[in-house]
């Protein structure tokens, strides 16, 4: 499916905002040997959307180019390299939301469809309808012309299925063992001072069929408003589900705090209420952002006024300026 950009027009004497990229590749106890290439894959899509918007584009223009970049790497659980269910089949989620007028799209549990991201993306511009599921959704993707993906497990993705023999037992035990991927993410803010968020997932290896996560729910997995900020969730979806992560992180903002404190004190309230541990990027619609996460790791790129910061490891944050 083509991508078919909107360049934002800027009003005479309205200051032009400096735009500010974010991308995450999931919260998770990545193993070392995923770690170079998780770096590279956030890095990659970070300049993927950076330069959507070095062109004019629109913020929910940037978050989609990114996590297209993230959903075509096999590294990770989304599109191409998602994790499968307990059938030992594909099931995907993705949510993508405009914090301009706060239009949103999300598909649930689709199956053979490389970027889930763009089939949500149409629903939000070409239905009525916020949210499609399983077969809705994929008729809707064959009557729009999205061709039908029949490649995204990888060999190590089966591999590793066959090795887990079940779900998961108990949250912690999931997100800090090197058992399996998981959610990737954008949020942007463009030139006009408009924000947009995106998020994309496999879900949890060993899922029931139909399981879906904080993904693809509004509020949950991400959350756009100009008027406070945009948001992109990762972690153990159930617990995510139960504090709507996205949402509070903007109470939080909205109540005063900045971008790393309002992150860091509702995954705290997380962990303490529910157990649950993950991760979220931020960005505010004044361009203050942040990259945070309580489990062992998570991949994570910005581009801001040309400085690229990236980072693995908690409290990591490398830096390099482009050219």
């Amino acid at each position: 499916m083509s991508l078919s950009f909107t360049k934002v027009h800027r009003a005479k004497g309205r200051p032009r905002m400096k735009t500010v990229i974010v991308v995450h590749g999931g919260a998770w106890a990545i193993p070392d040997m995923l770690a170079e290439a998780s770096v590279a894959g956030v890095k990659n899509a970070a300049w993927a959307g950076d330069a959507v918007l070095k062109n004019g584009g629109s913020a929910i223009d940037a978050v989609e180019k990114a996590v297209r970049s993230l959903e075509d790497d096999p590294t990770f659980d989304a599109g191409h390299g998602a994790v499968l269910n307990i059938d030992g089949e594909v099931e995907l989620d993705s949510i993508i939301m405009d914090g301009q007028t706060l239009a949103t799209g999300a598909v649930a549990s689709v199956r053979n469809i490389a970027n889930p991201v763009s089939l949500a993306r149409a629903v939000m511009e070409k239905t009525d309808h916020v949210m499609l599921t399983d077969r809705g959704a994929s008729m809707f993707a064959e009557r729009i012309g999205i061709p039908v993906a029949d490649d995204l497990v990888t060999e190590l993705e089966r591999k590793d299925w066959e090795q887990s023999s079940s779900y998961p037992v108990g949250v912690e035990k999931f997100f800090n063992t090197q058992r399996g991927h998981d959610t990737v993410g954008a949020v942007a803010l463009d030139s006009l001072g408009n924000v947009a968020c995106a998020t994309s997932t496999g879900g949890i290896r060993n899922k029931m069929v139909g399981r879906v996560g904080d993904s693809p729910i509004i509020g949950s997995g991400g959350y756009a408003d100009n008027r406070s900020g945009a948001v992109s969730c990762t972690g153990h979806g159930e617990s995510i589900l139960k504090v709507t992560l996205a949402r509070l992180i903007l109470f939080h903002m909205e109540q005063g705090k900045s971008a790393t404190p309002a992150a860091e004190a509702s995954l705290q309230y997380m962990g303490e209420r529910v157990k649950g541990c993950g991760g979220a990027i931020v960005l505010s619609s004044t361009g203050d952002w942040a990259a945070s996460f309580t489990t062992p790791r998570m991949a994570w790129a910005s581009i801001k006024e040309d400085v690229l910061h990236y980072g693995l490891n908690p409290k990591e944050d490398f830096t390099e300026r482009l050219k």
